[in-house]
């Protein structure tokens, strides 16, 4: 499940009305089924989530198409909207790199913003912000997107610039060193002089030991940056920036002919490549001991735990309950975690629990930030005991509530804006080959039972099957400062880091 904002349920619940379903038969049986099972008939209606209806109701009135050179158009017209939402997400990722060549999908990112045959460097945001559009671009591991949000009547300029980058993007000298320099210092800021990042990223590393795709950040290695050839990357865009590799979702106040039109006229001719399909390597077993390790970490003011596991894909029974464990263990104030080490205990300044919703395997992963006097192992000792408890008991129905509640204003909200539609829309079609499926996620989070809970937690987040990464802030030593009687004008300034 992909939207992890919090608001109001309202706008899209009015957009799409309230959906009942009629008499439902609802089926009781004993937790070890057979053929000979006898089955109790429950006759009382069962009341659909007017949240899900109002979503099922959106998607039913999607339209989808191919072109003729392979790409996919998903339509999500709302006729009364004065903007339109554009977005283009191709099928490569961090996943698709291989040894040596980590970051390449990060740099297009930036590369595809250096200008096209028609567009000249830096215009792409001039024609776009001129109109009081906005635009951006992402890398994860498994897809990169871009996207525009225009007035209704810009449709047009968002198709003619997306599908000019996409046919001729300036892929030159200049332009791959200069992006390449940008990434660098990107690079430094969000990784070298980040508390508690380069932890999360050992933590990453050793979740996923063994399974290539997800082992590396998406970011790359300044190692690998450096390395880098023209022709590499030149190479990389040529496998998978292509229609047939690719997904077009346009969100917002348009007609569905008029936009089709459009899409036709400005990628129509655009050639389908031979895209390099995605190897994807056998998945290691689950890890039956645990593995502990500690990251000394300049940049950090207090210590900090960062537990991890594996878990299964999404789209899982067992993911969509552990989903729902996250969102009771720390998303928000009256969470488990929050509620215990923050506020009762005073031990931690921050915590957050979350899964990564990779389209391979996945994994749940726990973070606590330490107040300055607290003790690790005691913080460590909490920590096992709500989850131990979760494991064996299950939540409260009350908890449970409140959880799905959160995740009813957040789903919802999440699609309330075009552009979240849009790029929500490009990662269902690209990831599971069907948008509508968003429906049916948000239906199954909804359906989660406390057993389902504990039998996930149970099965998966053991601490025989988990990965704790310990951060201890260190102090950066000073360099050296030479005698008088060795110093000299030439001596070189120590390197800032």
């Amino acid at each position: 499940m992909r939207f992890r904002t919090t608001g109001c349920v309202s706008a899209l619940l009015l957009a799409g009305g309230f959906v009942v379903l009629g008499t439902t038969a609802a089926v009781a049986q004993s937790s070890t089924p057979n053929s000979s099972t006898k089955v109790a008939i429950d006759p009382r209606p069962v009341v659909r989530d007017p949240a899900v209806g109002a979503i099922d109701t959106w998607v039913s009135g999607l339209s989808q198409s191919t072109l003729a050179n392979g790409l996919r158009v998903v339509l999500a017209p709302d006729t009364e909207s004065p903007t339109v939402s554009v977005c283009v997400t191709y099928d490569v990722g961090s996943r698709n790199e291989v040894p040596g060549q980590s970051g390449f999908a990060h740099l297009f990112e930036h590369m595809m913003f250096q200008g096209s045959r028609n567009v000249g460097k830096g215009e792409h945001f001039q024609l776009v912000t001129a109109r009081g559009g906005q635009l951006n671009g992402t890398t994860s591991t498994d897809r990169t997107n871009y996207f525009e949000t225009l007035p209704a009547n810009e449709l047009e300029l968002g198709l003619w610039l997306e599908a000019d980058r996409m046919h001729w993007l300036d892929i030159s000298a200049e332009n791959f060193e200069n992006q390449r320099a940008v990434v660098k210092e990107e690079y430094r800021m969000r990784v070298e002089n980040a508390a508690y990042r380069p932890a999360l990223i050992e933590l990453e590393r050793l979740i996923f030991a063994g399974y290539a795709p997800y082992e590396h950040p998406t970011i790359g290695s300044m190692a690998d940056l450096d390395a880098a050839k023209l022709e590499w990357v030149q190479d990389f865009h040529a496998r998978y920036y292509a229609p047939n590799n690719a997904v077009l979702t346009i969100s917002g106040g348009f007609d569905t002919d008029i936009a089709l039109g459009l899409v036709n006229k400005h990628f129509g001719s655009i050639a389908s490549v031979n895209v390099t399909s995605f190897a994807n390597p056998a998945v290691p077993p689950l890890s039956t001991s645990e593995r502990r390790t500690q990251v000394d970490d300049v940049n950090a003011k207090t210590e900090a735990v960062l537990v991890g596991w594996r878990i299964p894909e999404s789209r899982t029974e067992a993911h969509y309950a552990l989903e729902m464990a996250a969102k009771i263990l720390a998303d928000g104030e009256s969470s488990l975690l929050y509620e215990s080490l923050v506020r009762k205990h005073s031990l931690a300044r921050d915590v957050s629990a979350y899964t990564y919703d990779h389209r391979g395997p996945d994994a749940f992963v726990v973070t606590i930030e330490l107040n300055q006097n607290s003790k690790r192992a005691e913080v460590e000792q909490l920590l096992e005991r709500h989850l131990g408890q979760l494991a064996t008991q299950g939540p409260t129905e009350e908890v449970l509530q409140r959880a799905k509640q959160r995740t009813r204003s957040n789903f919802v909200f999440g699609l309330q804006s075009n552009q979240s539609r849009a790029i929500a829309l490009g990662e269902y079609a690209t990831y599971f080959g069907d948008p509508r499926l968003i429906a049916k996620d948000f239906e199954a989070l909804l359906r989660v039972t406390p057993k389902d809970v504990m039998t996930a937690m149970s099965r998966y987040l053991s601490k025989a099957a988990r990965t704790l990464v310990a951060v201890r802030p260190v102090t950066q030593p000073k360099p050296a400062t030479p005698s008088k009687s060795t110093a000299t004008t030439n001596q070189p300034k120590p390197e800032n880091r």
